[in-house]
């Protein structure tokens, strides 16, 4: 046999040995696609779950889709349902991305949906144990834990928590903040899912009043973490008032390119701002005690381009009371950065104290490994300049309130509202821009978790827009006035001041942290306790 014949003997078997992992693999799609089908359509429901469509029953039965899912599988096809489950989920939730394109929906759905994954196959592990639904809503808990955090400051949008700022588990925020919503959610839903486990038990073995206490028991605890909200106050009478004023000035167009010329949005600002000095002087409304204009609402740095200072002097000195002006502005010791800030502008001194947004959004305003990235992905040029964080909160001395300022997405990460309320913020506000997701579901997704920050902190939270939605909630959820998308619009309020904090700003992170941890140990005791039983079963065989 010649060497090169020796040589090419060994490799024929690849052939077949590849077609055999094929069929394996054929045969595994095939054996779980109905599975997959389920779990798909669970993640859907949960979709429907948050706005716009608010559907939020459909939360607590997605937990116990995915519970049933996962009980009694292996941890590789707990991780195949959770990401099968997530995917879709997200991929409908995060649709409003279409704006920059289908492949950042994808992409960043499918960042989100591994988180879901290891869920999954955590609560695979998990379902060995007794006591199963209590470890699986904290290993919820420790999923949103994480991928609130990474990569790059993490992502919270999509937590159960969201879904529920209108529905009986909302009142428990004000003790244990979004994460414990999250785990009463989670908690009912695997609840339910052992109620329906024994429900089927009973149909396929005997019927007894006995074999009935089970699912019977776990329905009922299921309905008792479902009413636990009404047992908790939620404090709403303020200290004292304020009247305010929100100035929604409206946009160009929606999408990508909403600013349109330059200065034309600080224009609809103070032509709006001009109309309500109007219409005091004319005594049709009651001067407020301040004004709020949303994020970005000067599309040119007044510091820097004269024309922008003397159109929002001209607004301010009108209405004659102070306004929060949200602008970008060229960061003073940092060449080349940018600032997303709030600007408190006086009528008699001017520009005052300021807030710059603390967590500016990974690929919306700044772009990491940009050196890397840009070759690759030509959109990321649209964003030529990286906004600077911000290293201190919110707030601010706006007339007479001591006001929280937020910007934007901000109002998603528990601890940058928390660590405003603590440091004196009697109400919130929150400055946004969503003109460039508008009318994708996106603006009443954000509106959904401004309610939640009401509940948690006992805080009244104003959102001012740039496009709609500007809103008004009271510290008990309730949205008390909106206005509608891609309008010129200016609410007036009055609003309540709260000095106390609630349970949840006392406790602040920890609840997290024992559910997240108490999740992570009850998966590594599941795996103990497996590899524990394995060598007495190869005993008895």
């Amino acid at each position: 046999m010649s060497p090169t014949a020796a040589d090419s003997a060994p490799s024929r078997p690849a052939a077949p040995a590849r077609a055999g992992r094929a069929v394996r693999l054929a045969r595994l799609a095939r054996r779980e696609a109905p599975r997959t089908a389920v779990a798909a359509a669970g993640g859907l429901a949960l979709a429907a779950a948050f706005p716009p469509y608010g559907l939020w029953p459909l939360s607590v039965v997605a937990v116990a889709v995915l519970a049933l899912l996962t009980r009694g599988r292996t941890a590789r096809q707990g991780a195949w349902s959770g990401f099968a489950f997530a995917l879709p989920f997200f991929f409908v939730l995060l649709r409003w991305l279409h704006v920059v394109g289908y492949d950042a929906v994808l992409g960043l759905s499918v960042v989100e949906a591994l988180f879901v994954a290891a869920l999954g196959a955590g609560l695979a592990v998990c379902s060995r144990l007794r006591g199963w639904p209590l470890w699986g809503a904290c290993l919820w808990i420790a999923q949103e834990w994480a991928r609130d955090r990474v990569p790059f400051g993490g992502f919270p949008w999509g937590r159960l928590a969201f879904a529920n700022t209108g529905s009986p588990f909302t009142p428990l925020a004000a003790l244990g903040g979004a994460p414990l919503v999250t785990f009463a959610v989670a908690l009912a839903g695997s609840l339910l899912a052992c109620a329906a486990l024994a429900a089927y038990r009973l149909r396929t073995g005997p019927r007894s009043p006995r074999a009935a206490l089970p699912g019977a028991g776990a329905l009922g605890l299921a309905a008792a973490v479902l009413v636990a909200g009404y047992a908790v106050p939620v404090p709403t009478k303020g200290d004292d008032t304020v009247d305010i004023a929100i100035v929604q000035g409206n946009v160009e167009k929606p999408g990508m390119d909403f600013l349109g010329r330059p200065l034309m949005v600080l224009n609809n600002h103070v032509d709006a701002t001009l109309e309500l000095a109007r219409d005091i002087q004319a005594g049709k409304k009651k001067r407020p005690d301040l004004v709020i204009w949303p994020e970005n609402s000067s599309d040119l740095d007044p510091f820097q381009y004269p024309e922008a200072r003397e159109r929002i002097e001209e607004a301010v000195r009108a209405v004659g009371v102070p306004v929060l002006v949200g602008a970008l502005i060229d960061h003073p010791g940092k060449p080349g950065y940018i600032d997303n800030k709030g600007i408190v502008w006086d009528p008699r001194t001017g520009p005052g104290a300021s807030y710059a947004k603390q967590h500016p959004v990974p690929f919306g305003e700044y772009v990491p490994f940009r050196a890397q990235l840009s070759k690759v992905i030509t959109r990321l040029q649209r964003v030529p300049r990286d906004f600077y964080p911000g290293d201190r909160t919110g707030v601010l001395q706006v007339g007479p309130a001591r006001l929280g300022d937020v910007i934007c997405f901000e109002v998603a990460y528990d601890e940058i509202v928390r660590d405003t309320v603590k440091a004196g913020a009697r109400a919130l506000v929150v400055q946004t821009n969503n003109a460039t997701y508008g009318r994708t579901g996106q603006p009443e997704q954000q509106l959904a978790m401004s309610r939640l920050r009401a509940v948690e902190h006992g805080r009244a939270v104003v959102t001012a827009a740039t496009s709609g939605i500007s809103a008004v909630v009271a510290p008990d959820g309730r949205v008390l006035r909106r206005s509608e998308e891609f309008t010129r619009d200016v609410i007036t309020a009055r609003i309540p001041l709260r000095d106390a904090t609630t349970v949840a700003d006392r406790t602040g992170a920890a609840p997290e942290w024992v559910l997240a941890m108490v999740g992570l140990l009850s998966c590594a005791a599941a795996v103990l306790i497996g590899r524990r039983g394995r060598p007495d079963k190869e005993g008895q065989k």
